[in-house]
This record gives C-alpha cells, structure tokens and sequence, in this order.
C-alpha cells in the first residue's frame, strides 16, 4: 500500500528535521508528441541540511530507478508514494532519477493534443500537492527552496518555468533550456509549460523595475485570444498592489497562459500564472464574463505576496491566501479597473457559494483543522474563498482601510519569502488598528455557521424595531430605508448600525423595503419582513443600486433555499423582474438560481408545469432582448438550457441552429452546441446531428461538446454505456468525464438513470483507492443518485464508518443537499 496522504504531523516532524536550500529538476520532454510514451525522465537533485539521518522525499510516478545520498547509491526504497533516504549528514546532496508520468487528469504535468492541428501543449498542475507527480520533492509548503529548473523538449516549442531562460541550447529535434534559481518558494507553486503556444510580449515599469509581460495560449487559439485587455488589467492590477502593499513586485518576469483542460480558474505560480482556456472567449461574451476574468486575473495576482511571497505553514491557513485573494479580486477591480461593479457580482455568486457551504454538516472554521493533504484538497471551497473573503470585508469595515493594508504591508515586510500562521497577522493587524483583532478572529474566523439577521418592528411604535440575528457575532453595518413610489424604490437613507447580542434595539423609521446590510459590508444571510418582500415583489427591478439590488436576491433566494419562501414565488418574481435586469452578471446568476430552483425545489408533481413557465420565460426574454446585448446573449443560453429539460420550443430551437436566431444573437459554436444538446436530451436530434455538428467545430471544446451530447440521447442504452464509462474507462480526461456524467444526467431524465442508483454505492469506495482525487470527486459527485428519500445514503454511511473521511465528507454533503431539496418540496423549513 502506498502512502501518498501526508499529515501535517508527519509533516511538521519533517520540517523541524529537514531544511530545504537548493532543488535542480531536469526534465526530459522530448517524448511527448509520442502518444504511445506514458512517462517522462526527471531527475531532482535536492540539496539540504538535517538534523536527522533519515527522511524521505515525496514522488509519484512511473518509476524510480536511483537514489544517491551524498554521492553513494543507495537501494531505492519506494512505497509508490514515498522514497525513504538515510544516512545524512548536516548537508546533504540527494539524487533521485525517476520517470514521471503523463496526466489526463490536470493533476501534475498535463498532456493535451490539440485536436485542430494535432499540435502537442504540456503544462504543470500542483496545488495542493501534485508537484512530487513530476519531481521529487518535499510536498509541503513550509519546507521552501531555490529551485533551478533544466528542461528538454522538442525543437520549435516554446519553454516556460517561474523564471526566465538564462541558457539554450539546440541539436537537430530537440532544445535544452536552462532557467534562472528562483527566490525561495514551495514545490507546489513551480511550474513548467511546453508547446507550439502562441505569445504575446508587453512589459512593465515601474521607477526603475522593468517586468516582461507575456500573455499565452494554444496557437488555434490565437485568434480569440484579447492580450490587449489582458495586458491593460496586468498594469493596472500591478500599480495598485505595488503601492497598495509597499513591496516591490519580487519574481522577476510575469507570464500568464491559458491551458486546456484546467481544472481551476487559473493558479498562482510566480512568474508563470496558469488560467483555465474558458476565459479565452472564443465567441460572444458578456461584460459579466470580462469582469470576472478580470477578478481571477487580480486574484491570482494578490497570491503574489498572499501565499507566494508570504506562504502558510501548513494547509490550516490556506485562508492565508485564499480569502486575501478573493478579497483582493474584487476591491482592486473596483480600485484598479473598469470593473466597478465587482462587488455585485461578489455578493450574488461567491455568498452564495459561501452560504451554501457553511450551511453543510461538513462546515468548518475559515482557520480549518486540516489532519492530511486528503482534506486539504476538499478545503478548497465556499468557506475558504468566499466566506472569507466576506469575512474580511468586514474586517476591513471594523479597522478602516487604511489600517487593514498598514497591516499587510507590516506583515510582507516582517515575512517575506516565509511560512506563517493565523497569529502573525493578528499581530500586525492588532498594532496597525489598535483594535481588539483577536476577539474578532474568535467571532469570525474560529467559528462556523452562517448569521441570519430579521427584523422585528412592535405594532404601533412607528421608529422602534429590533435587529435579531441567529448566533451572536459583531458586525457593523447599514441599514437602507428605501420608498415605493410609482413602480420605483428609491433610496432614503442609510442608517448604521453595531450590532453583537441576539437581539439590538434600533430606531429605524418605516419604509416600504428595510434592506438589512445595504452596502453588503458584513457576511449574513438577511430575511425580508413582509413589507419588504411585498415591496420588491412589486418593484424590485426598480431599485437603482445594482448591489442592493444583488442584496435582495441573495435574499430571496437564501428564504428559498431555506423553505421560507416558496420556490413558486421566487419563479414567479424571477419571471417578472429578470427581463429588466441590466447587470448581467447579476442577470446571469438569477437566471441559474431559478433553473436550479424548478428542478430541485418546486414539487414533483407542480415540476413540468413549472418547467413549462421557465421555457416559455426564457423565450419570450430572449425574443424581446434589445438584439447584440449581454441580456439577449443570457438568456438565450438560459432558453438553450430549459429546454433540455421542456421540448415546448424545439421547433424554434432547431430553427435558431438552422440560421433562424433572434436578430443580433451571436450564434457562436459554444452556444451551438448547447441548443444541439438540448435537442439531443429530449429526442428532436440524433448522433448523426451531432456527427455533423462536430464536423463544423473540429475543436477541442466541440469534441467535449460532442462526448456530452452523445452521452445525453435519452436512451436506455445509451445513458448505461455513459454509466459505464464514467466508471472504467480510465483514458477519459477529465473534461471529458465532465462531459460523459453531464450527458448521463442530461435532462433530468429519473426513468433512465434511477436503476443505478444501488450501484452508486457499490462503486464508490473502489473509485475511492484507485482514481485520483480529482477524478474520483467528480465520479462521487457528478453521479450521487438525486433519489426520493436518503435511505441508500444513510445505509452506506453507517456501514462504512471505515470509508476515508474525505469521501465520507463528500458523500455526507450531497446527502444534505437532497435533504435539503426533499424537505423544501415538502414545504418544510430548513435552516441549517
């Protein structure tokens, strides 16, 4: 049995004994355009002091096939996981020569063969411990080096790392590349990518400091790639962090490529940032797209100082870097960028990511307890992002601002290129604000569960009312006070308010929408009185502020999330103010919450009805739409997606692919592809359409498109045959197991998938040992039976208490959200 989950006592021990200096990686890469090679040579050469005559180094591979320490070969002592070395010394040289495998996953070093021009693209994947899938190495982010990396490949294709080249050399096929040591970081923030990539060059200044730019991606890609905009949001978001944090940028150059088939938003490498290829638009793409590739792009770049320059111990601070970031993505596209509205977006996707995950039974501290590298990998969620990024917003409205970045500037200045933990921030934070940090990190960051705030007014006290919150913590925040009149709410004012017992005393005059947490300064969900909810039910499309306006649909949608508001009445407000919403990520989200809210929510026997309404919504939108804007683009793709699940509108469906499309609808191969599958899920197309439609979108997304539309014929057959391969046919990428499990579960077709909902449980534990994590995941969550009761579930937990947590964890949360599901059918309130 290999031992490949790591624990952070082990880890520790490790750590304390070991002192990682200098790490060379050579790669050879030269075998990769040769599909029938599975692996690639690597050798580490590791350079170390220790207290110890013995540890062991980290590496997943193909094969080790020798160890020297100190120039002796040793027996090579491989778990699978693990590579055990002794016989050290204070300083040690060790040399591990291995051969490394290639990953389908995005796990590791990734290859893709690009279907266009059959052209080959590698590149690297870690966090939160994939790096020993490539190198030997110490996979822990406490144990950082300078490390050289030395790499082989094929003539022609560009080579990248952290750092930039400083020697290549070149024989007939192939090239060696030789790059610059980076400054001491940890394994799972180095990076390699390799390929024929397209790449535009800029640069940057800053008083003396010149940083090249790069922006890549795959050569057919080329043509949609926008560099411009993307270089203009590099130098903003880089002005503002090098005053805003008073810390030059410190590694060197900044390049930043889109891959294929990522399985993240992008990743933080130094140097080398890697995005996810959604966000080169190939066709139509809304301002709310821009905007958040915007804030991904600002994301990452904050993790240059929150986690690559200043780097949690151990995975128990992954907030560390992650909430920053996520705070950081949006306050410097409202402070950097064109991007104002980001905040909106903020409060109507990543809260109620947040929300929905600290409302689990598996919910933790944004400070985690994280044992193994197992839960870290599941701790990359809503609370760890999202959460705390709200969290720290209200952070930022208890100290002030200019105290919250005093204290981050105190603390790069005091840690950098280090490890620490929660209380080194405390630290700073607390002297640059005078305030009492620590008692708010007890309230916010070591707790769990979500607030929810309501008001109470007493009849016949005009002013007097009492702000009531669920579980006690302080926040500061504003009341608005908005009037009806003729169809509009319009804002009176904004009252501020403390509030830290279960119930507070305000004086706040009537109106006909109290919105508690106007301005969305603190992480709550808030409930309307029924003054309010009948107010927006009238006018919530005539509230100016498009934040508050974000505010009263998280409302709406956590009452209904929460059995407090009938899924019928959010639909029937969805139907009504949708069409008028003119931010169109807000548009955009409403638009998934109301699809989301007919399958899971509205009542089995009240579902093709209300299935029906949405269709014939989403349609009538899409027709009235002001033709070539963002909302005609939302809502065709909301039409495109209900009617996967209706067939109401299939002739006009069929129509818009034959050229019939509402004027000024781009009708790009993305948005193709999914009114082909709809007619596919529900009968009105066949394989050969699919066929035919693969044959004008000989790309890599329309040969996923067209795995996904296959899958999803509504077929006996057919969904067993995608059963089946989701399940045992291991040369599946992992988009394309994306797209066999969409296919499988494609128009909500229960009389088709419900009998394997029993071997579901039978499979699970086995995906469990033999998958990745990553891919495993996807089978355990992309296949949960969404089944009538939680009987199947419930037997499998409690006959295997034995089950690794971390699938336990999965499981038990997929549990809850069909209980959740069940009793809001049921019209029972559900507020944990």
């Amino acid at each position: 049995m290999t031992t490949a989950n790591l624990t952070r006592e082990e880890t520790a021990a490790r750590s304390a004994a070991v002192t990682a200096q200098r790490i060379r990686v050579e790669l050879d890469l030269t075998g990769a355009p040769d599909g029938e090679r599975t692996g690639f040579p690597s050798t580490t050469t590791l350079e170390f002091a220790a207290e110890t005559d013995e540890t062991w180094l980290d590496f997943l591979g193909e094969e080790v096939r020798r160890v020297l320490v100190n120039g002796v070969e040793q027996e090579v002592r491989w778990d699978g996981a693990r590579i055990a070395v002794s016989g050290l010394g204070a300083q040690n040289t060790v040399i591990v020569e291995a051969v490394g495998r290639y990953s389908r996953s995005g796990e590791g070093l990734h290859r893709f063969v690009d279907p266009v021009d059959g052209e080959t693209y590698l590149y690297t994947q870690y966090e939160p411990a994939d790096s020993r899938r490539v190198m030997a190495c110490f996979e822990q982010p406490d144990m950082k080096a300078a490390y050289t990396f030395s790499i082989r490949a094929p003539r022609g294709w560009r080579v990248l790392s952290n750092q930039s080249p400083v020697s290549t050399s070149e024989s007939d096929d192939a090239q060696s590349v030789e790059f610059a040591p980076t400054l001491p970081i940890s394994s799972y923030i180095t990076c390699v990518a390799a390929g024929p990539y397209h790449r535009v060059d800029a640069e940057w200044r800053r008083g003396d400091l010149i940083v090249p730019l790069g922006v890549l991606c795959r050569a057919s890609l080329a043509p949609h790639l926008d560099a411009d905009e993307i270089v203009e949001l590099t130098a903003q978001g880089l002005d503002f962090f090098a005053d805003a944090f008073a810390f030059p940028y410190p590694w060197g150059k900044y390049d930043q490529i889109f891959v294929p088939e990522y399985n993240l938003g992008a990743m933080e490498n130094p140097g080398l940032v890697t995005f996810t290829e959604a966000y080169v638009f190939r066709g139509a793409a809304t301002r709310a797209q821009h905007q958040a590739r915007a804030n991904t792009l600002l994301h990452e770049m904050a993790h240059m100082w929150f986690g690559d320059l200043v780097t949690m111990r151990w995975w128990d601070d992954l907030w560390l870097k992650e909430s920053f970031a996520d705070y950081m993505g949006s306050h410097a596209s409202v402070a950097a960028t064109g991007f104002i509205e980001a905040w909106v977006a903020f409060a109507n996707r990543r809260k109620a990511w947040a929300y929905t995950q600290d409302q689990l039974p598996t919910t933790h501290p944004i400070v985690a307890d994280i044992p193994d590298l197992e839960a870290a990998k599941l701790n990359f969620d809503g609370i760890t992002y999202a959460k705390g990024a709200a969290v720290l917003k209200q952070l930022v409205a208890f100290v002030g601002e200019d105290a919250f970045f005093e204290g981050a500037r105190r603390y790069f200045a005091r840690h950098a290129f280090g490890n620490t933990t929660l209380e080194d921030l405390l630290v700073e934070l607390e002297e640059a604000s005078g305030r009492d940090v620590r008692g708010w990190s007890r309230a916010w960051l070591e707790t769990t569960g979500v607030t929810t705030l309501s008001l109470e007014r007493a009849d016949g006290q005009d002013g007097s009312a009492v702000l009531v919150q669920s579980e006690p913590r302080p926040h500061r925040l504003q009341v608005g006070l908005y009037d009806l009149r003729d169809g509009v709410l319009s804002l009176r004012e904004r009252v501020p308010v403390d509030l830290i017992d279960a119930r507070t005393p305000v004086d706040l005059a009537p109106a006909d929408l109290t919105l508690v947490n106007d301005s969305d300064l603190t992480y709550a969900k808030v409930r309307l009185d029924d003054r309010s909810l009948d107010a927006v039910e009238e006018a919530l499309s005539g509230i100016a502020d498009p934040l508050a306006r974000a505010l009263v649909w998280s409302a709406l949608w956590n009452a209904t999330r929460d059995g407090e508001l009938p899924a019928a009445r959010y639909l029937r407000i969805a139907r009504r103010h949708a069409p008028a919403e003119s931010d169109s990520a807000l548009l955009g989200g409403v638009l998934l919450n109301a699809a989301f809210a007919v399958e899971h929510f509205v009542p089995e026997e009240e579902r093709e009805a209300q299935r029906r309404e949405w269709t014939e919504s989403t349609w009538t939108a899409l027709t009235t739409a002001s033709p070539a804007s963002d909302a005609q683009l939302i809502w065709a793709r909301a039409f495109a997606a209900a009617s996967g699940f209706d067939d109401a509108r299939h002739a006009e469906l069929g129509g818009m692919l034959a050229g019939e499309a509402p004027e000024g609808l781009p009708l790009d191969p993305d948005l193709r592809w999914t009114l082909l599958t709809a007619l596919v899920a529900t009968g009105h197309a066949t394989a050969a359409d699919v066929d035919a439609e693969l044959a004008r979108d000989r790309t890599a997304s329309g040969r996923t498109a067209s795995i996904g539309a296959m899958a999803s014929r509504p077929a006996a057959d057919v969904r067993a045959a995608a059963w089946a391969a989701a399940w045992t046919d291991e040369t599946l990428s992992n988009d394309h197991l994306d797209a066999v499990i969409d296919g499988f579960r494609a128009g909500g077709r229960r009389d088709l998938i419900a009998g394997f909902d029993a071997e579901y449980f039978d499979r699970i534990r086995d995906a469990w040992s033999r998958r990745s994590i990553e891919l495993a995941q996807r089978l355990v969550i992309g296949l949960f039976p969404e089944a009538g009761s939680t009987a199947a579930v419930d037997a499998w937990l409690a006959g295997n208490e034995d089950a690794p947590a971390s699938l336990r964890r999965l499981v038990i949360e997929q549990r809850d959200h069909l209980s959740r599901a069940l009793s809001v059918r049921a019209g029972q309130p559900r507020q944990a």
